[in-house]
């Protein structure tokens, strides 16, 4: 008698169990092929390198993607408002790809290993040999060589300052771009 006052409720328990195992388990046990697991195209394969440790940074791996934005970066063919202008462009492209982060922040070589793809997305919006990059200090430079300087205005403004010729900042030759 209780048996028969519960078997629907019975039969609805263990037809829910029975759906959960199929979700959970697809295509187990019923005779149908399991697809195979997509690829992804080669093309867009990332090149593995090896891991490396920097101890600023934390944990690091090559980029997953590598913009061509920078590629006139310095480039003999332009000048220096056309470069300042491009590093911006870099820093707007940043904050489009993380709109909850804002712009990169913290010192030169920091701001340049996240442009360079030590980020969430490994996104490597300036190529981490691209020749602006000091090899020794890890800094964006000037096409005289000299580290340019960041600084966030606020969370969405970066102004980026150019020593100029001279090398030297706050000095009348500097170039400075501002938002």
């Amino acid at each position: 008698p209780v048996l028969k006052k519960h078997a629907l409720t019975l039969v609805l328990v263990a037809a829910i169990l029975l759906l959960i195992a199929l979700y959970l388990r697809p295509n187990v046990g019923l005779g149908l092929p399991t697809p195979p697991p997509t690829q992804p195209a080669l093309s867009t394969l990332p090149i593995p390198k090896p891991e490396t440790q920097n101890s600023k940074l934390g944990t690091e791996t090559s980029p997953r993607e590598v913009s061509t934005l920078a590629d006139t970066l310095n480039s003999p063919s332009t000048d220096i408002r056309a470069d300042l202008r491009l590093v911006s462009e870099i820093i707007d492209t940043f904050r489009t790809n993380f709109p909850s982060t804002g712009n990169p922040v913290g010192s030169n070589p920091e701001i340049t290993a996240i442009l360079t793809g030590k980020n969430k997305l490994r996104l490597a919006l300036i190529p981490p040999d691209h020749p602006a990059i000091n090899r020794t200090t890890g800094e964006l430079c000037d096409r005289w060589g000299t580290p340019f300087y960041f600084h966030a205005e606020s969370g969405t403004k970066m102004e980026i300052r150019s020593a100029g010729p001279d090398k030297k900042f706050h000095t009348p030759d500097d170039i400075i771009r501002s938002p």
